[in-house]
């Protein structure tokens, strides 16, 4: 296979690593469109990870094992009240060409790296993160410490472009970093949301008591920072104020428990558990709108997909997908109080019109935001990357993806309708 355009010539493959600090079920089909367009390019990839090192993460219970990922031996400690972390890379650290690790202070094992790459003897470190801390105040030394560790690395993937800004604002060099569009597999989840039947739909209707006009969506994590206790009061008040409207409720985590209290009462929520897929699609070919009060990430890449326009409140706390929304144009931003964000959705829902013109903007968007961009925009910035640090001499490695070596070392093993439904 042909060399990446501007990679010197070499007896051998250069060798991304990417490590990550566990496996999720969200991020699977970005690791496989990965490889394979790096592997077009001539460049092979190993995906390494460590396990959840927090309640939040083993809660969420979305953690995965992929049989052609390296799991690294992992210790973690907490030091006032932070976590540390520490990932034994093993071999990976002397045979890498590039290794792309997440922008963060806990990463122990990033420090002897980042000093080995300043006297020439390591892979280059590149970088892949939100670009500045986005879903909880930080100190401004941890700011400085942060930007200060980023401007060692030799690239840095964004999220978006707001992180692009950020690292850049803070010296470090904006032909050096890429912002890569962060997406879900939107092409397989489109597919299943048109597969869904008006059949399928009516069953889910009938089972849960929905109405069609006054069905809300959460689908994400049950964790602290989703302000799961504003969402069930909302719910509640949206149903007194529009008779008949239920909150569909999929995810799990730490807040799990109330989200079981409130569906217990029978009123205004309903838990379906965790959703993927095409359960995912059938929720989203039964509801109107989304709701997420705080922390909205990817759930806006799920609601383009699923026709339901989001509705949130102008919390500062936001990840960086928050870029992805207008406004009045594909969703609706209310101010940060619970009153408000009630007015929002009730208003919403009894304009059916404005419903259908951000509906159809969600629509126009989705094309955008896909795992094949993604992986295309990754691609091109470890071409250029290694096009200026070239393939590391000595290390002889042929074999093309993830490394067979690896992935017995590490042992880790996979986990793995009816009439077409019409829309507006």
């Amino acid at each position: 296979m042909e060399n990446a355009p501007g990679v010197p010539r070499s007896t051998r493959r250069p060798l991304v690593t990417l490590v990550v600090p566990f496996l999720s079920e969200f991020r699977r089909t970005f690791y496989e469109t990965l490889e394979r367009d790096l592997d077009a390019q001539g460049i092979s990839l190993v995906v390494a990870h460590g396990d959840p090192y927090s309640q939040d993460q083993r809660t969420r219970a979305d953690a995965i094992r992929m049989d052609r990922a390296v799991r690294l031996p992992q210790r973690s400690v907490r030091i006032a009240g932070r976590p540390f972390v520490h990932k034994r890379l093993g071999t990976l650290a002397r045979t890498s060409d590039v290794l792309v690790v997440d922008q963060a202070l806990r990463n122990l094992e990033l420090y002897p790296l980042l000093v080995r790459q300043l006297a020439g003897s390591g892979p280059a470190i590149a970088m892949w993160d939100h670009g500045r801390t986005y879903h909880r105040p930080q100190s401004a030394v941890e700011q400085s410490l942060k930007f200060a560790l980023t401007r060692q690395a030799r690239w840095f993937f964004a999220y978006t472009d707001s992180g692009v800004r950020a690292v850049t604002d803070n010296g470090f060099p904006a032909g050096r970093a890429t912002a890569v569009q962060n997406a879900i597999d939107t092409t397989a989840l489109a597919r299943a949301y048109e597969g869904v039947t008006e059949e399928q739909v009516a069953e889910l209707r009938e089972l849960h008591g929905l109405q069609a006009g006054r069905t809300g969506l959460y689908v994400g994590a049950l964790s602290p920072n989703k302000r799961i206790p504003f969402l069930l009061d909302a719910a509640e008040e949206i149903a007194r104020r529009l008779p008949g409207f239920k909150l569909l409720v999929a995810g799990t985590g730490q807040h799990k428990h109330l989200v079981a209290e409130a569906a217990a009462r029978g009123r205004a929520v309903v838990w379906v558990g965790q959703a993927f897929g095409d359960d995912k699609a059938l929720l989203g070919a039964a509801s109107d709108v989304l709701l997420m009060p705080a922390s909205v990430g990817l759930g806006v890449v799920d609601s383009f997909v699923l026709r339901c326009p989001m509705v949130t409140t102008g919390t500062p706390w936001h990840g960086p997908e928050f870029d992805y929304l207008e406004h009045g144009r594909n969703a609706v931003v209310t101010p940060d109080d619970p009153e408000s964000f009630v007015d929002g959705v009730v208003g919403l829902l009894s304009a059916p019109e404005r419903l259908a013109a951000l509906r159809a903007e969600c629509v126009r968007d989705t094309p955008r935001y896909t795992v094949e961009e993604m992986s295309r925009r990754f691609t091109e910035g470890l071409v250029r990357l290694l096009a200026e640090t070239g393939p590391r001499e000595g290390v002889p490695r042929s074999a093309p993806g993830w490394s067979r070596m690896y992935r017995r070392r590490a042992g880790t093993p996979s986990h793995g309708r009816g009439t077409p439904r019409t829309r507006p």
